[in-house]
């Protein structure tokens, strides 16, 4: 089994991109499509706690009903935000990566780079063609 996790939206590109960039360190993650199997209250809590981040932090707003359920709401409690979550997992941003090095929103997907425990092993560019690894898996 895996020591990567992943919470996965293939539609999004940049969950893409960070998934490309474990399998470029020679990983095989576990990939959780999050949209099909959603964390449940304790495992959200949880990953928000391990990323050390604010609950709204963790809220998407575009191409989520983040706007019609009023989510902008200051007044709204953590439990509330969860709760909007829980109800519409399309509200949790993504990719959320799990490794031995901690637990992180891999927005920009070069992020995850601080997480692997291997080294890139060749080149790797992103979807938009922006390079992130240069041919000796090293940073651009």
């Amino acid at each position: 089994m895996s020591q990567i996790t992943i919470y996965h939206n293939p539609q999004c590109g940049t969950s893409r991109n960070t998934l490309e960039l474990i399998r470029n360190s020679g990983e095989e993650p576990t990939v959780i499509e999050y949209l099909k199997t959603p964390p449940d209250r304790s495992t959200l809590v949880g990953l928000i706690k391990d990323m050390g981040i604010e609950v709204r932090a963790l809220l998407r707003i575009n191409g989520t009903p983040y706007e019609e359920l009023g989510l902008g709401d200051t007044s709204l409690t953590d439990d509330q935000l969860i709760d909007a979550m829980m109800a519409n997992p399309i509200l949790i941003n993504r990719p959320i990566v799990i490794t031995a090095l901690g637990t992180r929103l891999c927005r920009p997907s070069e992020a995850v780079l601080d997480l692997l425990p291997q080294e890139q092993r060749g080149s790797f560019t992103k979807e938009d063609g922006q390079a992130v690894i240069d041919k000796h898996g090293r940073r651009v």
